[in-house]
């Protein structure tokens, strides 16, 4: 599936002097704004040797030139050349003045937390990533923050909670794992509005740089697992931030060099070459998703994926995204059935976490989404039976009959003669139309 026309770069810095110190540049200096596509594998380097892939500087530390020091980097854990250049590579293709990069997504959140102090109080979904949910209890618990968790896929159930006290609004879109769509714009303005001094963050994990820009949408902050669809491998953990506003940059890279969980040059490289490839594996993932959703629904089970027009939000999600992105999950009625189904496939390898080249399967309430007690989720609505599909890059066809067998061997369709789906057994179709 081929994405709409990349909207223009809104703040670009064409000779690469206003982005982050670097000694290795990597904004081409021609005046000339390539397409995305472009962006993610050009880069430029100072290399002595003219070495064509960035160079990796696995050091701890670095020579001085003088005794009270004076040069560039003088330990790893405040700076590495290798950090420095997927930094600013980071900056150009999430259309931000500075990135930064940690050990993993839940170290950029970890970091973003530290921003809150005693009696902050801070707004998030009520679908969010389990590990975002943790995290958050224990602040609340022993940090003093207070934390609302509300549906902020509803502007209006936001709205009545932002304040003055708003210190804080996390936002993930589409959320994980009930893939339901969050009007960032109109978030950040009301939040902004409540509070100038707010700060909006948004998870892009799920969708990265490629196909949703959450900056131009008003957020302060974006943060990404670097794990996911930016390395592509899961060879990996990194986490990612990025601002506009350098003053913030600032505050966190504070917090980053003091904890020490800047990511590690080795790491550091492995990003900056899986990047290169994120737009070719992002299209055909997303492609493969779009086929993958499309044979689910006409089986007769509730597929939740924003490819699909049945999406309650698909007009609001295309408002702001390139595209659907490759996670979508799915319902059976019957808690048993899924997990047959999950235990039943062989190309679908059962793991939690996404974004990568390989296909995965899971149960979130088992796995990813553990941590969230039984009661808060049955409060939140988050199905029991749901089953989430991470698609990667394999021949869709050998995906979906890998998954149509699944299907069949778990009993959640019947099959005709001539071997094909014929439908959904009885005895689960009322379930399924609920």
């Amino acid at each position: 599936m081929s994405s709409p026309p990349l909207k223009a770069f809104s703040k670009l810095d064409l000779s690469g002097h206003d982005l982050p110190p670097s000694p290795a540049p990597s904004s081409p200096r021609t005046g000339k704004v390539y397409s995305l596509a472009t962006e993610l594998v050009y880069t430029e380097h100072s290399d002595q040797y003219g070495a064509s892939s960035m160079p990796l500087y696995q050091t701890a530390t670095f020579k001085q030139t003088s005794g009270s020091g004076g040069g560039e980097y003088d330990y790893t854990r405040s700076g590495n050349p290798t950090r420095s250049h997927l930094e600013k590579h980071l900056a150009k293709i999430m259309r931000a003045n500075r990135a930064l990069v940690v050990s993993s997504g839940m170290g950029a959140m970890d970091v973003i937390s530290r921003m809150l102090k005693p009696g902050d109080e801070v707004i998030a979904g009520d679908d969010l990533y389990g590990g975002t949910n943790r995290l958050l209890k224990y602040l609340s618990t022993h940090g003093g923050i207070i934390v609302h968790h509300v549906d902020t896929t509803s502007v209006d159930a936001v709205l009545p909670v932002l304040s003055e006290k708003t210190a804080m609004v996390l936002l993930e879109t589409p959320t994980n794992p009930l893939i339901k769509i969050v009007d960032l714009p109109a978030i950040a303005k009301a939040a902004h509005d409540a509070n100038p001094k707010t700060v909006v963050a948004v998870d892009n994990t799920m969708l990265s740089p490629w196909l949703l820009n959450p900056l131009e949408l008003g957020a302060d902050i974006v943060y990404e697992s670097g794990t996911k669809y930016l390395s592509g491998h899961h060879d990996l953990m990194a986490g990612v931030l990025a601002v506009n506003d350098l003053s913030l940059g600032e505050k966190l890279y504070f917090t980053i060099n003091a904890s020490g969980c800047g990511l590690a040059p080795f790491d550091c490289w492995l990003l900056l070459r899986g990047i290169k490839t994120l737009g070719v594996r992002m299209e055909k993932q997303q492609a493969n998703a779009q086929a993958i959703a499309e044979f689910l629904e006409n089986q007769g089970f509730k597929v939740r994926y924003p490819g699909l027009k049945s999406h309650p939000q698909y007009d609001l999600h295309w408002s702001m995204a390139r595209g659907a992105g490759a996670v979508l999950s799915f319902e059976t009625g019957n808690t048993v059935i899924s997990e047959r189904i999950v235990e039943s496939t062989r190309l679908w390898a059962i793991s939690v976490s996404f974004g990568c080249v390989n296909s995965l399967i899971s149960m979130p309430c088992r796995m990813s989404h553990a941590s969230i007690d039984e009661k808060t989720r049955k409060e939140r609505q988050l199905p029991e039976d749901l089953v989430r599909l991470c698609v990667g890059i394999e021949d869709v066809d050998d995906l979906i009959d890998d998954l149509r067998t699944a299907l069949v061997q778990a009993g959640a369709v019947t099959v005709s003669v001539d071997g094909m789906t014929a439908g959904v057994p009885p005895e689960l179709a009322e379930d399924l139309r609920k």
